[in-house]
């Protein structure tokens, strides 16, 4: 039953709270490296949600001081567990930029200056409660900074290989992944006093390899040590065995102990993904952080619409695909026409949706019927590659165009933004539907501008990016600017670039600056230097300097004043016709 239009209050966050509660002790307490927004965008938000509709007594502690113990010690300790994340984005990219460089910014903090989020927040959290707890419950990481750093993995900021972080931290367990069925399992077994080491979607230290069939053993941590090959071979299995339907265990030796992976926990089916939206979020920063400033994440989050999860798009610098994993799962229209409808019941909602989206925006409503049924494919098969769309990947706008119209025709919306990313390939491939859609968005669901992501326009760079080739984007804006004709309206296209991306030379950043002063007919203002971030093919080609498809030799750019000048080759100031043009948008429309 849907709890949307609920009334409900923030999960507590200070004693006081807990006794408006008729509380005394809480079972669970969630510590994160955000501020405390409860929205179903924020992961801590949302696990704090899934244990109390379970019936267990919640609380939150958003950017602990880590230097005493006045917020840690704030709720006491809990009964059942300590539940830790670094935060929505790993606390190594939100602190420093792609060249090292500390953020002074931070969108997840109050204020918004960067001074609450400690580096390696998982550690730092797990740390701070074994100081003042000790012996206590189970601590458990879960988050994206957890998840793509569980096995032995590769850190740019240490530039180094690091171990398994539970190894680090010394937590008790990890759950991995989008983890909402993990959390259930682990509330429930640990409430009925079990052992969580069975539980899908877990990670845990063992002093002896697992024995069951459906475990796999990959290199050790001192043998992707000694060779960067055997690093690569552990990162496939690892990427490889996402997959709940037919993905083994996976299991690591790590100083004379294992590391172990227990097989990926089911996907949610739309019924249960549509119940998880529906809880009672107050979409707000709780105002034990919200009376130290403004939260600017909130501008983005606070009225938009996650239609689904997943992406198959597998760009190799992404790590979504590792940790949402490559099969769509959707909500379905109806509760997500009743969030809309919600939006306009409330007293501050303008009629403005900021986003309709998720990881990919024009993923949503369809998929590969043998994925569903079998599992995604292995052995470096893709739905999408630099050439072509699988044939079994049957594209179609059809469904999220009819959302899209929908939402629209709701009383009290003015307008409905898509600002998550969009494929434009899968708007080309899609022959009965993608001109339909595309239209939709630009008459719509963008203002002005639209940003794409070809990211790069060289066939060698692109390949090891993943990326589609150039000649789908010159298709795609033919398309796109025969649209705008139609419609009588002057939007441009935006577009997100990369440098020093592993494969990148000096000459393919002033082929791509070529590319987009004669065929885009515009200069670039912003490109982005490559960051090698944990669980992602690209930074395995960052540190082993090979093709981890193929294991050749390829070019990686290491230093950084060259990085930046790969970065300042496209974004250079260029004239068109003795007119000097430096808009990122340029001479479209």
């Amino acid at each position: 039953m849907s709890t949307i239009n609920k009334p409900n209050k923030f999960l507590p966050t200070t004693l006081e709270e807990m006794h408006d509660r008729g509380w005394y002790e809480l079972d669970v307490v969630l510590i994160t490296g955000d501020a405390y927004i409860d929205s179903p965008f924020m992961g801590i938000a949302v696990v704090g949600r899934i244990l109390e509709d379970m019936g267990l007594r919640v609380g939150i502690i958003g950017q602990p001081d880590v230097n005493s113990d006045v917020d840690v010690k704030r709720m006491g300790e809990p009964k059942l567990f300590w539940g830790v994340s670094g935060g929505s984005i790993d606390s190594m990219v939100s602190n420093y930029t792609a060249t090292k460089r500390f953020r002074s910014t931070d969108d997840y903090t109050p204020g918004g200056k960067n001074d609450k989020r400690p580096d390696r927040a998982t550690l730092v959290y797990t740390n701070l409660i074994r100081r003042y707890f000790k012996g206590t419950v189970p601590i458990v990481l879960g988050g994206i900074e957890a998840s793509l750093r569980r096995l032995t993995h590769y850190d740019y900021w240490s530039d180094k290989l690091r171990k398994p972080i539970l190894f680090d931290t010394k937590a008790d367990y990890m759950v991995y992944g989008m983890g909402e069925q993990a959390i259930i399992d682990l509330g429930n077994t640990l409430k009925a006093g079990g052992d969580p080491r069975t539980i899908r979607g877990l990670c845990y230290i063992s002093k002896e390899a697992p024995t069951q069939e459906n475990f796999l053993e990959i290199p050790s941590h001192q043998e992707c040590l000694d060779d960067k090959e055997k690093y690569i071979d552990l990162f496939k299995s690892f990427y490889d065995n996402n997959d709940p339907i037919y993905s083994k265990g996976l299991y690591q030796e790590v100083d004379g102990r294992y590391l172990v992976q227990n097989p990926p926990s089911r996907h949610m089916e739309e019924e249960e993904m549509d119940k998880i939206a529906s809880y009672p979020y107050q979409r707000d920063a709780h105002p034990y952080n919200a009376k130290d400033g403004k939260v600017k994440c909130l501008e983005t989050i606070k009225f938009s619409i996650m239609t689904h999860h997943g992406c198959w798009g597998e760009c190799n610098f992404c790590a979504i695909a590792a940790h949402q994993g490559r099969t769509i799962r959707t909500r379905s229209e109806e509760n997500i026409l009743k969030e809309v409808k919600h939006f306009t019941t409330l007293k501050d909602f303008k009629g403005i949706i900021s986003d309709v989206g998720g990881p990919t925006a024009n993923m949503y409503g369809y998929e590969c019927v043998k994925k569903e049924k079998l599992g995604t494919c292995i052995e470096n098969k893709r739905c999408v590659d630099a050439h072509r769309l699988c044939k079994t990947m049957k594209v179609d706008h059809s469904r999220n165009i009819q959302l899209l119209k929908d939402i629209r025709a709701i009383p009290g919306i003015k307008k409905a933004f898509v600002a998550s990313g969009v494929r434009y390939d899968l708007i080309t491939a899609d022959k009965k539907h993608g001109y339909e859609y595309l239209k939709e968005m630009v008459d719509h669901h963008i203002s002005g501008q639209m940003k794409v992501a070809p990211e790069h326009t060289n066939d060698e760079v692109l390949h090891h990016m993943g990326k589609p080739g150039k000649q789908t984007l010159i298709d795609f804006k033919a398309m796109y600017d025969r649209l705008n004709k139609e419609s009588g309206k002057k939007q441009f296209l935006t577009y997100y670039l990369i440098a020093a991306h592993p494969g990148c030379e000096e000459k393919h950043m002033h082929e791509l600056k070529q590319f987009t002063t004669h065929e885009l007919k515009m200069n670039p203002e912003q490109a982005q230097v490559f960051t090698p971030t944990p669980g992602t093919y690209s930074a395995v080609m960052y540190y082993t300097e090979l093709d981890p498809f193929t294991k050749k030799k390829i070019f990686v750019e290491k230093d950084q004043r060259r990085k930046e000048k790969q970065k300042e080759i496209v974004v250079a100031k260029k004239s068109f016709g003795g007119k000097k043009v430096s808009s990122s948008s340029g001479m479209q429309g």
